[in-house]
């Protein structure tokens, strides 16, 4: 192998958002923070969150509520 070519490799501690902190090897950096991780994450969890900063979800709602009143009226 060549030298001089590779990223230094550190001992990570990766702290997440929620609280949660393990050890990996990273590239980045000695402290790595991340925003989800594998502890808070939906998939991991079965929880399911939705994070709806833009209002899509009652516009969502808002549009299709017509069809749902439609269908219950008939």
């Amino acid at each position: 192998m060549k030298k001089d070519i590779h990223p230094k490799l550190y001992d990570a501690v990766v702290r997440c958002s929620c609280g949660n902190q393990f050890e990996s090897k990273s590239t980045a950096g000695e402290e790595v923070h991340v925003e989800i991780c594998s502890n808070c994450h939906p998939f991991f969890t079965g929880q399911q969150k939705f994070v709806d900063s833009a209002g899509r979800i009652d516009r969502f709602r808002k549009k299709y509520a017509r069809f749902a009143q439609q269908n219950e009226s008939e």
